[in-house]
C-alpha cells in the first residue's frame, strides 16, 4: 500500500508550509464550530480542507511553489517583527534608534551619553542620549 501511495504521489506537490497553515487552521475552526455551532465557521473549514488537499495533490509544481514562497515571505514580515522585537529587549548592551532620513535601524552602545550617531545607510547625522 505504501509503493501504490508512492507511486500516487510521484509528480505531485505534497506538503509545504502554506499547506500545514491550512490544514491546522482548517482544524482549528472545526473545533471552533462544534462549540460555537456557527455554521459559516464550518463550512469554512471544510472549504480550507479541500484547498490543502487540492495543492497537496496538484501537478502544477511550479505554481504551488510561487504561492508557497509569497506566503513566506508574508510569514516572515508578520514573524519577524516580533523576533526582532524580543531580540532587542534582550540585548542590555545596545540601543536601537531609527535615522530620520531613511528609517534605517542604527544600534549603538548602551550608556555613552550623548552622541552624535551616523547612519551607515545614507550618511546622515543625528544626536541622541544612549
Amino acid at each position: 500500500m505504501r509503493e501504490k501511495f508512492r507511486r500516487f504521489m510521484t509528480g505531485r506537490y505534497g506538503v509545504d508550509d502554506l499547506g500545514r497553515f491550512t490544514l491546522y487552521l482548517s482544524l482549528g475552526l472545526l473545533i471552533l464550530s462544534f462549540f460555537i455551532r456557527y455554521r459559516i465557521l464550518y463550512i469554512l473549514a471544510v472549504a480550507l480542507l479541500a484547498i490543502c488537499y487540492l495543492r497537496m495533490f496538484s501537478r502544477n509544481i511550479s505554481r504551488r511553489y510561487e504561492e508557497n514562497q509569497k506566503f513566506l515571505a508574508w510569514k516572515t514580515k508578520v514573524t519577524g517583527r516580533f523576533f526582532t522585537a524580543r531580540k532587542r529587549h534582550a540585548d542590555k548592551e545596545h540601543r536601537y534608534f531609527r535615522c530620520p532620513s531613511c528609517r534605517q535601524t542604527v544600534r549603538v552602545p548602551r550608556g555613552k551619553g550623548k552622541i552624535s550617531i551616523s547612519c551607515p545607510k545614507c550618511g546622515a547625522q543625528f544626536i541622541k542620549r544612549t
